[in-house]
């Protein structure tokens, strides 16, 4: 399973890490990809599409990388399900509600609500690791 995210203060890279070491707890295989480095067809082959982003400005998705990179993915993901994650600093979320809804306007099948950490992951994140194992089922 292959995880894409964008860590602008690594608090959502440190999510990743943690859902990574949940699926593979949960006896699957994880990568984990920065967006810079992914391609867009990274999920091709892949049953289940697995996203992170943090919440930036005004509870949006990172605009320089990140944005782009679901634009490209987009005509690619339907019928797949897909688990997003982030973390924010403010706000209540509404940048997570906002991306499920276009996620399951592309076709997808959520698994789960996204799951969101205020500011950084406690460094053994049972939240993180029991999202990972819970991707890992499906």
């Amino acid at each position: 399973m292959k995880i894409v995210y964008y860590s602008g203060t690594g608090n959502t890279e440190k999510m990743a890490n943690l859902i990574a070491k949940g699926i593979v707890s949960g006896g699957k295989d994880a990568e984990v990809v920065n967006v810079s480095a992914a391609g867009l067809d990274i999920f091709d082959n892949e049953d289940v599409v697995i996203l992170g982003c943090p919440a930036m400005g005004d509870e949006v998705l990172e605009e320089g990388e990140f944005e782009p990179f679901i634009e490209g993915i987009s005509s690619k993901i339907s019928g797949k399900k897909v688990a997003l994650f982030g973390s924010y600093g403010w706000g209540d979320g509404q940048w997570m509600r906002d991306w499920q809804e276009r996620m399951e306007s592309l076709g997808c099948t959520l698994i789960d609500d996204g799951l969101i950490i205020n500011y950084e992951p406690e460094d053994e994140s049972l939240e993180c690791i029991n999202f990972g194992l819970k991707i890992a089922k499906e």
